[in-house]
């Protein structure tokens, strides 16, 4: 059965992320959803959150929920962490005929452009799209645009390929965002009912995401 790659910083992991990983393991009936913590984002700042510490939360978010699980190899990876890399990897692991669904949002779209190799995504993976509700829908690089236009699928038909193909999620997680939560936490705001309970008080334990 196909498995879904969910990832991210998870700088902190919120419900977003977690929605959005139950959403497609139901939607596409897969075996499991992974999530994906990236240590080194190439586009992003390094986090002032160790990775541990987001590992850790990511653990703590999804205790006890059936088919989420966390892959950590891009922890323990030295240098940025490249997705077209761990993708290739699963691959290795997992066959030439498994389905691997790489879960994006939207907005990731708009940058897809500047990832490391991006095309070469479709080597590994097909790509499921979590539109949001917030998302603009311009701004696409042209030539992600036309690549996009000839690998779309019917949404029920993307499992049958192993990669190379991409199709829309029908139901978009909640639009949340973890620079918004990282600056209420900063300033003492309260988050609950947008990370787990367990996480905000791993965060309250270990004094995460306090002005300095």
């Amino acid at each position: 059965m196909a498995i879904g790659i969910l990832g991210g910083t998870f700088n902190p992991v919120h419900i977003g992320h977690l929605r959005g990983a139950i959403g497609a393991l139901e939607q596409l009936k897969l075996r499991e959803v992974r999530l994906l913590p990236a240590s080194e984002p190439p586009l992003k700042a390094v986090p002032m959150v160790s990775a541990e510490h987001r590992a850790a939360m990511l653990e703590l978010a999804i205790a006890g929920v059936s088919g989420v699980s966390v892959d950590r190899r891009e922890l323990n990876r030295r240098g940025p962490s490249y997705t077209v890399d761990s993708l290739a990897a699963l691959r290795g692991e997992l066959g030439p005929d498994c389905p691997i669904i790489f879960i994006v949002g939207a907005d990731s779209l708009t940058t897809l452009h500047r990832w490391h190799a991006w095309s070469s995504l479709f080597e590994w993976a097909n790509m499921a799209v979590m539109a949001r509700p917030d998302n603009p829908g311009s701004a696409i690089d042209p030539e992600v645009a036309t690549l996009i236009r000839a690998r779309t699928v019917a949404c029920e038909d993307l499992l049958s390929y192993p990669s190379g193909a991409l199709s829309y999620l029908s139901e978009p997680p909640p639009s949340v965002s973890s620079t918004h939560l990282r600056q209420a936490l900063a300033c003492g705001k309260n988050v609950q009912f947008l990370l787990p309970p367990a996480v905000i008080e791993y965060i309250k334990q270990h004094d995460l995401y306090q002005r300095s």
